[in-house]
């Protein structure tokens, strides 16, 4: 979830560890190395510099593009990256769709729903876009705890650490795991069963095309045509993954070699 360098001719604390310089103040012992106060400190003045050019570009960007949504700033520790407008609507829309899918007939204890795992840009997406629709996020960062019961505190670590009022709840889960590691994938893999409503469900998975063959293995899901795209522009190929064939939208799936 990539900060652009800044074009300014000048000497950064990152190219002066890189080239050596700060290399003489680590310290020598047995211990894993540590930079000294002084280059800690300059490091640290460089990344909030980095952020905070970052931000106001990202700001900019968003004045510029009338459907962004207000986003609370990625923190690139918990590897962040928000979705870009054009893909956060895309995918809303479909979820959109899936849920009309759903009549509320009398026999449903209460109307369908979404979970959002790790996926904070589209829920915000859907909140504003459809406000009646009951929408779940399932999030490690506490910032959104702004939200209320429509917070769930999640930690991938601990998959299936949730309300017992959650299990077999949701119609439709949309997940995004913040890792692209196969450890990071099997976890998230274990929350989407236990949140899925076991009869008709709907799953969407947004995560790198490293991840296809464990998709398909894990959750039994085709990545679609769609490409979803992220505001920062990151290097790795990303794909959406569905456990059906969404046809027409999304560029229905891929063809199998």
């Amino acid at each position: 979830m990539d900060m652009d360098s800044t074009k300014k001719q000048e000497i950064h604390p990152e190219t002066e560890i890189k080239t050596g310089k700060f290399e003489e103040e680590l310290e020598e012992d047995d211990d894993p190395p540590t930079l000294s106060p002084y280059a800690l400190e300059a490091l640290q003045q460089f990344i909030a510099s980095q952020s905070i050019s970052k931000t106001q570009e990202e700001k900019e960007a968003d004045e510029n593009d009338e459907d962004a949504m207000p986003l609370l700033p990625e923190d690139w520790r918990m590897s962040q990256f928000w979705y870009s407008p054009q893909t956060a609507i895309t995918v809303s829309s479909e979820v959109s769709s899936l849920l009309s899918q759903f009549t509320c007939d009398g026999s449903d204890v209460a109307p369908p729903s979404v979970a959002c795992i790790s996926c904070p840009t589209l829920f915000i997406y859907l909140k504003k876009l459809y406000p009646t629709m009951s929408v779940q996020l399932l999030e490690y960062d506490k910032r959104f705890e702004k939200y209320g019961n429509d917070f769930t505190f999640y930690d991938y670590n601990l998959p299936e650490d949730l309300p017992q009022s959650m299990k077999h709840t949701y119609q439709i889960v949309v997940a995004d795991p913040p890792y692209l590691s196969e450890e990071c994938l099997k976890k998230v893999a274990q929350t989407i069963p236990f949140l899925a409503h076991p009869g008709k469900n709907f799953l969407l998975l947004l995560t790198g095309e490293v991840q296809k063959d464990r998709a398909a293995k894990l959750l039994g899901l085709r990545p679609c045509g769609f490409r979803p795209e992220h505001s920062s522009k990151l290097g790795n190929e990303f794909r959406l993954y569905t456990n059906y064939n969404p046809g027409e939208r999304l560029g229905g799936w891929e063809l199998e070699e």
